[in-house]
């Protein structure tokens, strides 16, 4: 791809063109982000900064909306009419394959920019989104209201719509409330018309479906009925989440996120399994709680999928560095853990018993001396077949 070869923010402004913002790296993968029904570029605050540090992120906003002109789309658009609109701004930026996540109808946007341009799609995902919206007949009567009224009374119960009690996010209802009628009202038109479900397997893009627990206007179930149909596809509920999760449960969408882009925590997983040990991991598994599974997500990411898939150093140095770090910190419970993986990496006994001979000069004899007592108790064991 081309574009800015700077990482700041930056705007587009053509007229011709949806409005959108760029962060990241001008050389990182392209990933677009979508927005839902009457909000803007203002719905990824929370989440486009952090998926930057990998991807140059695009985020772009509806006809009408937020910085895009409102005579992009007319009555009877379609949602192939947003599409080609996001296809056009991803030419002007010199983007030829991307990844793509989007909310609501942002979402039905990326759902037929895979079933319809495959080429263009690296990988995707639907949040709080649907393959069809209910039927024709709610977004008809919307569409006409607006037309009729405009958008105040809509932006008055816009919060109670889109988060769970209590949250409040007064930037989205403004921009809900400055958006033009006009174009909101085709979008509504775009919604009605919209009903990709006998195109769902087609789709070949490695797909993620986030659900938002409590949200009532695209439900669980609908994405249920999207990853049950597109091959591959993986759904995840998000608690405490309404129609706009990337806004009230941004780290819930962004660890997600992550994890679908990259596969770094499957990866780590197999990883921590080949040093570690089934057994080991399984126990791991097994006593994690949704307290703990952040700090599971963690390491698998970072330790044991970003630090040992470093072919810097083998893994028998990593091994020799880890015991030496775990005696001088006195952490003897992981130094256990941590003789069974250098057995598997190929140190012997002997090769274990010098690096804690070592760490008696350089870390302490009392150091040493608890290391060594745990190394006997766990080479004994191992010897005699135990885990």
């Amino acid at each position: 791809m081309t574009s800015k070869p700077s990482t700041a923010p930056s705007t587009g402004h053509d007229p011709g063109l949806l409005y959108h913002r760029a962060e990241g790296p001008a050389t990182a993968p392209p990933l677009l982000l979508g927005p839902s029904l009457g909000t803007s570029t203002a719905l990824w605050d929370a989440v486009a900064p952090e998926l930057s540090v990998t991807h140059r992120v695009i985020r772009w906003d509806l006809p009408g909306h937020g910085g895009s002109p409102a005579d992009l789309i007319g009555p009877g658009a379609t949602v192939g009419e947003l599409a080609d609109l996001v296809l056009a701004l991803a030419d002007s930026l010199g983007i030829t394959k991307f990844a793509y996540a989007g909310v609501s109808l942002g979402g039905a946007v990326g759902l037929h920019l895979a079933a319809h341009h495959p080429e263009r799609v690296d990988r995707l995902a639907v949040i709080c989104s649907s393959a069809h919206f209910g039927g024709s007949a709610l977004w008809e009567e919307r569409a006409a209201r607006v037309r009729r009224e405009g958008l105040a009374a809509l932006a008055d119960t816009a919060e109670s719509r889109w988060f769970t009690p209590g949250f409040s996010a007064p930037r989205l209802v403004a921009d809900h409330r400055a958006a033009d009628p006009a174009a909101y009202a085709a979008c509504c038109d775009a919604l009605a018309a919209f009903d990709l479900r006998d195109e769902l397997p087609s789709i070949t893009a490695p797909t993620v479906l986030l659900a938002g627990r409590e949200d009532p206007a695209t439900p669980p179930a609908h994405l249920r009925e999207i990853a049950d149909a597109v091959p591959g596809a993986s759904l995840t509920e998000i608690p405490g989440a309404s129609h706009l999760a990337p806004c009230e449960r941004p780290e819930a969408v962004l660890a997600a996120l992550r994890t679908h882009w990259s596969g770094a925590p499957k990866r780590g997983m197999t990883v921590r399994r080949q040093i570690l040990g089934d057994a080991h991991v399984d126990r791991a598994q097994e006593r994690q709680t949704a307290f703990t599974a952040p700090f599971q997500d963690l390491i698998s990411r970072y330790a044991w999928g970003e630090i040992w898939t470093d072919d810097t150093l083998s893994r028998r140095e990593r091994s020799l560095i880890t015991m030496t770090a775990l005696v001088a910190h006195g952490h003897d419970g992981e130094l256990a853990m941590h003789i069974r993986a250098a057995r598997r990496n190929g140190l012997t006994p002997q090769e274990i018993g010098a690096v804690l001979l070592q760490t008696a000069i350089y870390c302490g004899v009392p150091a040493a001396n608890s290391a060594f007592a745990v190394a006997q108790r766990v080479l004994a064991q191992d010897a005699g077949g135990a885990d």
